[in-house]
């Protein structure tokens, strides 16, 4: 979520939350100020787009859609491998169309952000896991291992 031109923008917190917000800054190795305006950009997309939510993964923070595990890069990887068919989408994860949508209509404003994503997913590989999981074991069905 980096923007090119900034406003300064000065605010008022209650001391309590001035020192969540420091903490959050901390814990993520930001400044405070960085966490403020990651948490306002946040707020904007959440107000913007429906069924959005943003968590911490371990790649850093993620657009998610709402009351699933899954970012909006992985709905995304579905759309693609069903041709843009949202309606199988939708059927394959048991969701109401209208949350496939959601998704897209994030991935197409924010399309830099979940391109990366994709690309970084797509150089992944069970080596790539093994050197950060050693204790990884690779688990292929017969049905895969056959071709």
């Amino acid at each position: 979520m980096s923007t090119t031109q900034s406003t300064v923008i000065s605010m008022r917190l209650p001391a309590a939350s001035g020192k969540r917000l420091k903490r959050m800054a901390n814990r993520h190795g930001w400044t405070p100020s960085d966490a403020s305006a990651r948490l306002v950009e946040e707020g904007l997309r959440r107000s913007e787009f429906a069924f959005i939510d943003f968590r911490d993964s371990p790649v850093g923070r993620q657009a998610y859609i709402q009351g699933s595990s899954l970012a909006v890069w992985e709905i995304m990887l579905l759309v693609h491998s069903y041709k843009k068919d949202l309606q199988t989408v939708a059927k394959h994860l048991r969701w109401p169309e209208a949350k496939v949508q959601a998704a897209v209509n994030y991935a197409e404003a924010f399309s830099s952000e979940i391109n990366e994503a994709l690309a970084e997913n797509e150089a992944s590989n069970f080596a790539t896991l093994k050197r950060m999981l050693p204790q990884a074991v690779e688990f292929i069905t017969g049905k895969a291992a056959k071709h």
